[in-house]
């Protein structure tokens, strides 16, 4: 019997919601950061963790100034900073 990633306790196979490719408890399958409930293929993943697409993931791991909250210090439009 497969085993929670979460809190390794025996997936029964009534219960299991199967993402990222294991099969998960409904109330383990949660945001790493914010413990927001997710849906199996309804969120991201970041080494083999689960995270709500937005904001969480975003504000994590995506690019620089963009979904942080702050800038890259790149030149905007027209070479204005």
């Amino acid at each position: 019997m497969p085993k929670c990633p979460k809190c390794q306790k025996e997936v029964y196979f009534a219960e299991k919601k199967s993402s990222l490719g294991k099969d998960w408890h409904p109330a383990c399958l949660r945001c790493e950061k914010c413990n927001k409930t997710l849906t199996p293929g309804g969120h991201a993943e970041h080494g083999g963790k689960p995270y709500c697409s937005k904001p969480c993931y975003a504000n994590l791991f995506g690019p620089e100034g963009f979904g942080r909250g702050g800038t890259s210090g790149e030149k905007g439009f027209y070479g204005k900073s």
